[in-house]
């Protein structure tokens, strides 16, 4: 639903203040926009935080502001998978890294990143295919090494532009997905115009013309 409007649920009984809110928060999008924007700024905020406390030497840290094969010299994601940033790496293949999310949204929430520096999701071409399928893969093998094997109630999917915080792709990996909170509910929502699935993702790039 869009533009504001908003529709309450039909009850016999006057609605709850929790029902009430509810429906509120799922009807105008625009609030859910402002939300995630706020968590955003926070969790950039963290990230930069933790950037200025774990980098390398400043001599080391200034030969690292330009751009080399696949690295972009200010990119959090990529400083951490060059070990400029002291994260804990669940996974870490040629390919791709995974790591804890610092803002959990469920009890297991990893990010799985390309380790080249490749843009957000809407930037992807077909090509990119086989890249998103590998993390896909590797956000269940994660899990499942994590004691977490019903792969019927996880969410895996990537925020739309403008709303990334880090414009490095990365795959969200959620477990379970029925124990997300309200506010985690909200910011991986399904069929919102802000995330969007792994599978949609592959749809839409599937869909795209060859040479796309």
């Amino acid at each position: 639903m869009h533009g504001g409007e908003c529709t309450l649920i039909a009850s016999c009984a006057p609605p709850s203040l929790a029902h009430f809110v509810w429906n509120r928060l799922l009807a105008c999008e625009s609030v859910l926009s402002v939300l995630f924007v706020y968590r955003s700024s926070v969790q950039s905020g963290e990230m930069a935080a933790a950037e200025g406390a774990n980098t390398m030497s400043d001599e080391t840290s200034a030969q690292s502001t330009y751009h080399r094969d696949g690295y972009e010299g200010k990119c959090v994601f990529c400083k951490i998978v060059h070990k400029e940033i002291d994260t804990e790496l669940m996974y870490c293949d040629e390919e791709l890294a995974c790591f804890k999310d610092v803002k959990p949204g469920a009890p297991h929430h990893y990010l799985v990143i390309p380790n080249s520096h490749v843009g957000n999701c809407k930037s992807l071409k077909k090509e990119h295919i086989p890249l998103v399928e590998k993390m896909v893969e590797v956000g269940k093998k994660m899990l499942q090494q994590n004691n977490f094997t019903d792969l019927n109630d996880i969410r895996l999917g990537f925020h739309w532009p403008p709303f990334c915080s880090i414009a490095h792709l990365h795959l969200h990996v959620l477990a379970p997905a029925s124990q997300m909170g309200f506010i985690s509910r909200m910011f991986y929502r399904i069929d919102s115009y802000w995330f969007i699935t792994a599978e949609q993702l592959l749809e839409r790039l599937n869909s795209l013309p060859e040479n796309s």
